[in-house]
């Protein structure tokens, strides 16, 4: 389908291996033909059910609300914010499925429905629509219902009496986006009135002064082909400056793009980049528009975007945002769910071997949740739990099977069909997951589904002859709504102007001209399953699902506390069930308190009665001296003991407190720098006190296998960017649940702020010298050796005795990503002398990344890294002092990377 290069990545990073466990249950087997004709017919079915359904009870409005039955009339429904504005009263879902009626054979019923948008259906409603939503759904629903039409007509058998009337309208529809794109930079406008336009008191509109990426540059199949088939060029013209300016305005050091830009500057709002929502059809319609349109200008920029992508973003199987200034650095620690449409992007591409790796991923998720949440963590937990039955992973699913040929995908899409059956099917359509956790439904069946995801799975399981034309000779939108491939040869086509700039010459050296020939990729049947091997069960350690959620007070308690953690949904879900909230208090701390007449069961509020008793019994044996806060001592050339950075202890290895001297000796990074995994570089990191970073595994894993390497000391430094002991308390690493006696080496924890002293003082100086100790010790330095001015601390200095006030334990509490969870290292007692069944708990302090997301602040908090850990007690001096001259020009990096920071939010 597309002309691309084929290219294999040669080895997995060994961090991630170590994260998928397991084995599957069973490898692909042939399916036969009469199970693929089953399955056919059953998409189709399904699809009889939700479209008529939509029909019965829904039409003429936009959307079907499954669970009551009805149709959602946008005004009438209570808002649902930024998703209402894909409805526009022009019943949206009857347009979005047009091609698919087609493509499943259903003729008689298209003739019906085209017969019924021509009479029914009007586009100057006085209503804010997304340019976006409107541009993929609606105008591409006219164009593909338009395309299947002249097929037809062409065919000799249906719509004889077919004169482009479906193509009028989606002229006139192309004709009321237009004004969206009156900006000086031509990017559009988010929204449009469809009667009014922008920029006018009854437009409504007009005032926004951003954008996403994928909102303003996912227009140029809609619009070009709408150009070609009418032969006005206007419509491509203005979606080719659209994509001419976001590419201008890509970060030229790492070629990537950001999220949000703003349109009249074209300054990057948000500067975190991925491959899903906000950027995802992007990079769709830069390859696709070379697809359909055969300028290789669309290739070039596409390939030169792919390889910054595979460079920074994927690290297989994952996609992980980056900052487009700091490619290096994680943006996030969880993905989401619209990037399940990059596999297929990938075999669209060529690049087969990251687009199976990264669908096996996606698919052991979908089988842990039953659908893909909205979010995910990378250690694959639930980050949102809503799943509006999405299409993408359909997608990818079909495109891996038509590249491979592999029967797994076949059984991936059985998993498909029967979880929306099991789980989203109501007797009036299907209905979104609300909660992919509880199975909890939504009201709320979009256009998507109907127009993308039975497509998808129809194409799946059948044969050529069931086929009506053949899809080779179509694109598919990100909508997929279908395109002709021949309006690349519209004499239309020359109408348009290059807009290739000089440096924009293309480099043959860059990239292969030459298709693919999928037969011969794959000379070894086994070929996708030896790439998922390494993949398998990323999610659980065995393959049975898990067990469906019991009520609580049958049988094992739900929840232990010893295994409580305050910042998990599911363990809140659970507290509610059992009758127990939690109430958070004005001075910090939470409060746990068991109502037993609010429990959903009598049984239940017994688990709530055990579950309160055992925190008390948790408190009384963790009632313990907290440990004072530790000291790294830069004691090597220029700083002589002058620069002392505050860290954090660790409840295991050596205790500084009892040394005399301390740990001294050179420091050294480790490699991998997590410290999850074997360290590869074992005799550099022998003798020395190894740098590591924090997160993907826990505290006492990276311990032992530095120890295992021969280090005599850990420093782990947070990986929270702009993190500092000047302005979060300290906290003490935990272990892992498990006996550490066998770590026989002090580990101590430095803030993201402190910790890039360390690390610049490495990059200036090669050898760096440090004394790990539990305070500072004298300096020792000779006063000619030093300036009479260079005498103070980079940072907050030590107290060289804890304070003798006893504050209330603060604990953070985090997802494990080990099965052997640590108990919870809090303080729990009861909350006043008459409430009994009422316990304190320490305050879960949510940790928040440096980067918002205007799409986070409705969205639950989840926490964002795999270690527990606790405060120690002891108060620090937080008055600031004078900086080192030796270390002026650290603080100014730091200062610009904080300020650069503050810019992202």
């Amino acid at each position: 389908m597309s002309c691309s290069r084929t290219s294999v990545a040669v080895t997995m990073p060994p961090v991630f291996i170590l994260m998928l466990l397991g084995a599957l249950c069973s490898l692909g087997q042939t399916m036969s033909r009469d199970e693929k004709h089953k399955l056919r017919n059953q998409v189709i079915e399904m699809f009889d059910h939700a479209y008529q359904n939509y029909m019965d009870h829904a039409y003429p409005a936009d959307e079907l609300m499954p669970l009551t039955c009805r149709g959602r009339v946008r005004g009438l429904e209570p808002s649902r914010g930024d998703v209402d504005d894909a409805l526009g009263k022009f019943s949206l879902t009857l347009i979005d499925t047009l091609d698919t009626l087609v493509l499943l054979n259903k003729t008689t019923e298209f003739e019906a429905a085209v017969r019924r948008v021509l009479s029914d259906v009007r586009l100057d409603n006085d209503i804010v629509v997304s340019v976006f939503e409107t541009n993929i759904r609606v105008l591409g629903g006219l164009l593909g219902g338009h395309s299947m039409a002249v097929m037809l007509k062409e065919g000799g058998q249906n719509m004889q009496w077919y004169q482009d009337e479906l193509l009028h309208m989606a002229k006139d529809l192309g004709l009321r986006l237009l004004p969206a794109f009156n900006t000086s930079s031509g990017l559009p406008y988010p929204r449009v009135n469809l009667k009014y336009g922008v920029r006018g008191p009854e437009t409504r509109t007009g005032t926004e002064t951003d954008t996403c990426t994928a909102c303003a540059g996912t227009i140029i199949l809609e619009f070009a082909a709408l150009s070609r088939f009418t032969g006005d060029p206007v419509f491509e013209a203005h979606a080719r400056r659209a994509l001419d300016f976001l590419w201008e305005k890509r970060q030229r050091n790492s070629n990537l793009v950001g999220t949000t830009i703003n349109i009249h500057s074209g300054e990057w709002v948000r500067r975190d980049s991925g491959v899903g929502a906000g950027i995802d059809s992007y990079y769709e319609y830069l390859l696709k528009a070379y697809i359909l349109l055969g300028d290789d200008l669309f290739l070039q920029r596409f390939n030169i975007h792919y390889a910054s992508i595979m460079k920074y973003i994927s690290q297989p199987p994952l996609l992980l945002d980056v900052h487009i200034h700091k490619p290096l650095l994680p943006a996030r620690t969880w993905m989401d769910s619209l990037l399940a449409f990059f596999p297929g992007l990938q075999v669209l591409k060529g690049d087969i071997r990251p687009a199976i790796e990264t669908h096996e991923m996606l698919y052991q998720v979908t089988k842990k949740h039953n659908f893909l949440p909205e979010a995910f963590t990378t250690d694959f937990r639930v980050h949102w739990a809503q799943h509006p039955l999405r299409p993408e992973f359909a997608e990818s699913t079909y495109f891996l099977y038509k590249a491979t040929g592999d029967p797994y995908y076949l059984e991936a899409g059985r998993t498909i069909l029967d979880n929306l059956n099991r789980f989203a099917r109501v007797p009036c359509g299907f209905a979104a997951m609300k909660d992919v956790r509880t199975g909890s439904h939504e009201d709320r069946m979009d256009s998507f589904f109907l127009a993308e995801m039975f497509k998808y799975l129809f194409l799946l399981f059948a044969e050529a002859e069931d086929l009506p034309f053949d899809v080779e000779d179509y694109v598919f939108t990100t909508e997929a709504h279908l395109l002709p491939l021949s309006l690349s040869t519209t004499p239309h086509s020359s109408l348009i102007s290059s807009n290739r700039t000089s440096e924009e010459e293309l480099d043959d050296s860059n990239f292969d001209w030459t298709c693919p020939n999928t037969r011969l990729l794959f000379p070894d049947p086994a070929f996708p399953r030896n790439l998922r091997e390494p993949i398998r069960s990323a999610v659980d350690k065995s393959c049975p699902r898990p067990a469906p959620y019991r009520e609580p007070g049958m049988g094992r308690p739900p929840l232990r506390a010893q295994d409580f953690m305050a910042n998990n949904p599911e363990h809140l879900e659970l507290l509610r069930r059992m009758g127990v909230s939690l109430i958070h208090l004005k001075d910090g701390r939470v409060q746990l308190v068991q109502h037993a007449t609010q429990a959903v069961s009598a049984v239940a509020a017994e688990d709530g009665v055990r579950f309160m008793q055992e925190m008390m019994e948790l408190s009384s044996q963790q009632q313990k001296e907290q440990l004072p806060p530790r000291a790294i001592q830069i004691v090597s050339h220029p700083f002589f003991g002058r620069v002392v950075l505050t860290a954090g202890p660790a409840q295991f290895g050596t205790d500084l407190s009892k040394s005399s001297t301390g740990v001294r000796g050179f420091v050294a990074v480790a490699e991998p720098y997590s410290g999850c995994s074997e360290i590869t570089n074992a005799e550099y990191i022998q003798g020395h006190i190894a740098l590591l970073q924090r997160g993907q595994c826990m505290f006492a894993e990276k311990a032992r296998h530095i120890q295992k390497a021969g280090a005599i000391g850990g420093i782990v430094i947070d990986d929270n960017e702009g993190s500092s002991s000047d302005t979060a308390p300290l906290f003490q690493m935990a272990g892992d649940g498990r006996n550490t006696d066998d770590v026989t080496l002090p580990l101590l924890f430095l803030f993201h702020k402190e910790g890039n002293i360390l690390l610049e003082a490495l990059k200036e100086y090669r050898e760096v010298e440090v004394l790990l100790s539990d305070k500072a010790r004298d300096r020792g330095v000779d006063v000619q050796e030093a300036e009479e001015d260079c005498t103070t601390e980079a940072t907050t200095p030590v107290p060289s005795e804890p304070s003798g006030q006893q504050p209330t334990s603060k604990v953070e509490l985090e997802e494990s990503a080990s099965e052997e969870v640590s108990p919870l290292q809090e303080e729990v007692s009861p909350a006043s002398e008459n409430t009994s069944t009422a316990e304190e708990v320490g305050s879960p302090k949510e940790e928040v990344s440096p980067v918002k997301e205007e799409a986070d602040l409705a969205q639950p908090t989840e926490e964002r890294d795999s270690e527990k850990r606790e405060e120690p007690e002891g108060d620090t001096d937080s008055s600031s002092q004078s900086v080192d001259e030796l270390l002026a020009d650290w603080r100014e990096d730091l200062e610009a990377f904080q300020q650069m920071e503050k810019d992202e939010l």
